[in-house]
C-alpha cells in the first residue's frame, strides 16, 4: 500500500510539474517537425502521436510538418528506381517524383491521421500543394538539373488557421506547387521552418534521432540544453557543429531570429520526449531561443 501511494505522489508531482508550462502554452500554436525513427518505429510512432494528442487535449494547437525518406527510399526499391543524391538532395525527376507525392501525401499522411483518430483527435491531412499553401521554385543549383526539386516562395496559412479555428491537428507533407501546376519535393525542415514562421508559432519542435546540440559534435555527453543564435553560429564557424547538424542548426536559426520564440531538437526514440522537453523546467534536449 505504501509503493502504491508513494507511485501516486510521484505522479502527483510530475503534474504538478507541468502545470505552469500547461498554463503558459495554451492556445498557442507549436509546429512539431515529425521524422526518422520517430516515424518509422511503430512502437515510438504510437507514443509521439499519443504525446501530441495529449498537447492538443490540454489547449495547445499542434501543427505536424512530416518527412518520410526512408519510405520513400524504400517504395522508389520496389518501383525498380535507383535513388539519386547530390550533396544530400534528392534528385527527383519526373518518376520519382510521383513515388515521393504517393508516399507523403498518401500513405504517410493519411498512416499519421489515422493514429490521431484512435485518440479521438480530429486531424486532416494536407499537402503544400492544396490552397497553394507552399508555393514554390524549382531549384537550380548551377548545372546540375535536381528535377521536381524545389524552393519555398511563399506561405499561405490561411488554410492551416482555418483548420485550427475549427480545432483540427493540421497534417503536412511538403510537396508544393506552383501556379502553373507543377509539383515540387520541399526539404520538411525547411518547410518546417517557413510554416513556423508564417504561424507566428510559439514554438517550433524537431523530433529526430538525435538528442540535441553538442558541445563536441563526437562527444554524446555534451549535450548542450540551452543555446542562442549567435552562439550556434560560432559552433559552425568553429567545426563544432558540423556535418548533418549543420543545416538543421540553420534551420533553428533562421526560425528564432524570425519570430519563433523557442525551437526544440528532441531524439524522438526516447520514450515521450516531447512532452518531457516542453512541459518540465530542464527538458531533455536542446532548446535555441535569443538571450
Amino acid at each position: 500500500m505504501q509503493n502504491y501511494i508513494k507511485k501516486a505522489a510521484q505522479k502527483a508531482d510530475i503534474l504538478l510539474e507541468a502545470m505552469p508550462y500547461i498554463s503558459k502554452f495554451h492556445n498557442k500554436t507549436i509546429v512539431i517537425k515529425y521524422g526518422r525513427s520517430a516515424m518509422t518505429d511503430e512502437v515510438i510512432k504510437t507514443s509521439v502521436i499519443g504525446d501530441i494528442a495529449f498537447m492538443k487535449m490540454v489547449g495547445i494547437n499542434p501543427v505536424i510538418v512530416h518527412g518520410g525518406g526512408p519510405e520513400i527510399n524504400a517504395q522508389l526499391e520496389m518501383a525498380g528506381i535507383k535513388p539519386n543524391f547530390i550533396n544530400g538532395i534528392r534528385v527527383t525527376d519526373a518518376q520519382t517524383m510521383q513515388v515521393v507525392e504517393s508516399v507523403l501525401s498518401g500513405k504517410i499522411n493519411k498512416s499519421i491521421v489515422s493514429e490521431f483518430q484512435k485518440h479521438n483527435i480530429k486531424s486532416v491531412g494536407i499537402s503544400g500543394k492544396d490552397g497553394l499553401l507552399i508555393e514554390a521554385v524549382k531549384t537550380t543549383a548551377g548545372d546540375v538539373d535536381l528535377g521536381c526539386v524545389g524552393e519555398i516562395l511563399s506561405i499561405n496559412p490561411a488554410v492551416i488557421n482555418s483548420l485550427l479555428r475549427d480545432d483540427f491537428v493540421p497534417v503536412i507533407s511538403p510537396v508544393a506547387g506552383d501556379k502553373d501546376g507543377n509539383t515540387y519535393n520541399i526539404n520538411a525542415d525547411i518547410a518546417a521552418v517557413e510554416i513556423a514562421i508564417s504561424l507566428n508559432a510559439s514554438k517550433l519542435v524537431f523530433l529526430t534521432d538525435i538528442e540535441g546540440i553538442r558541445e563536441q559534435a563526437d562527444n554524446a555527453d555534451s549535450l548542450i540544453s540551452s543555446i542562442s543564435p549567435i552562439k550556434a553560429l560560432d559552433m559552425i564557424k568553429t567545426g563544432n557543429i558540423k556535418g548533418g547538424m549543420i543545416p538543421k542548426t540553420e534551420c533553428c536559426i533562421k526560425a528564432v531570429q524570425n519570430g519563433v520564440e523557442s525551437v526544440h531538437i528532441v531524439n524522438g526514440k526516447i520514450s515521450h520526449s516531447i512532452l518531457l522537453e516542453i512541459y518540465t523546467k530542464d527538458g531533455i534536449g536542446t532548446v535555441m531561443e535569443e538571450n
